[in-house]
């Protein structure tokens, strides 16, 4: 029997335009749950430790405060020159008051992530400072609207001295330049919000950061510290391309609530080095 070379092209040309609509849909369905539900988010610092680990994989809640264009994805692939900012997308939303749609604010405590508000990155903090509330650090201790917060010895953070995640960042130590394999120490203290949120807060010497003058948050603004005091680029230094500075509100992507999964290795797929203690682990 003859084959029919226009019957053979046309199931062809069919096929592909079958795998071609479902990949769009696919991408289309995928790109509409990381816009509206959760977002994937790698933890690549150290600034949150002990809350959350170099390695730590999480989905932020979107949900949480609601739709502005930062809950849209920005698109980057330096390769072919394509870098499509999520105001290009969502700048609309940018109309709403105070930039989000169906929104709240956060609570004092939340671990949020936001976008960086001079190089649009990622970044994760937790919020402290609300608007119109005065911030200050006073050698080391956090200082809100004139009323120091508890704070409680918890002992010792210990992690061994070694190149931390696909970055291969070392972490610094309260006990000195230790060498690899050495234990590296930091303080640890659980620092109580007036709120009633409590969180640890690691310390590993003085240094500028630990003494500031007084931060009145501006309304429409947050003030964003890591959990790593001493480690931690924050709202305590001026927006720059290293700085934070205050964050708008319209800035945040949402709040993050449970680790997913863990890795202390430099490859997700170093399995042997998954920290399985932290899988669906809670963030406080």
């Amino acid at each position: 029997m003859a084959s029919n070379p226009e019957a053979e092209s046309g199931g062809i040309l069919s096929g592909i335009w079958e795998t071609v609509k479902t990949i769009f849909w696919a991408l289309l369905i995928a790109g509409v749950f990381r816009t509206l539900f959760f977002q994937p988010f790698w933890i690549p610092s150290g600034s949150m430790k002990d809350t959350l680990l170099i390695g730590d994989f999480l989905f932020v809640n979107k949900m949480a405060y609601g739709y502005s264009y930062a809950s849209c994805p920005s698109i980057r692939i330096d390769r072919i020159g394509l870098d499509i900012d999520a105001e290009d997308i969502c700048g609309w939303l940018g109309d709403e008051e105070d930039g989000r749609l169906f929104g709240s604010m956060p609570d004092r405590g939340d671990v949020a992530v936001f976008l960086h508000p001079v190089t649009g990155e990622d970044f994760i903090k937790r919020v402290i400072g609300l608007p119109g509330d005065r911030i200050q650090v006073t050698d080391g201790r956090l200082i809100i609207n004139d009323t120091p917060v508890e704070v409680e010895d918890a002992g010792t953070f210990s992690e061994v001295m070694e190149l931390q995640g696909p970055q291969g960042l070392q972490p610094r130590c309260r006990n000195g330049a230790v060498g690899m394999g050495s234990i590296c120490e930091k303080t640890r203290l659980t620092e109580t919000l007036p709120n009633g949120v409590s969180h640890d807060i690691l310390n590993i010497g003085t240094q500028a950061s630990d003494n500031t003058g007084v931060y009145t948050v501006p309304e429409g603004m947050l003030f964003m510290m890591g959990d790593n005091r001493d480690n931690s680029t924050d709202s305590r230094v001026p927006p720059t391309a290293r700085g934070v500075g205050y964050v708008p509100v319209a800035d945040l992507v949402g709040r993050a609530d449970r680790v997913m999964f863990s890795s202390a290795g430099r490859s997700m797929l170093a399995f042997w080095t998954w920290r399985g203690d932290r899988f669906f682990h809670a963030i406080d």
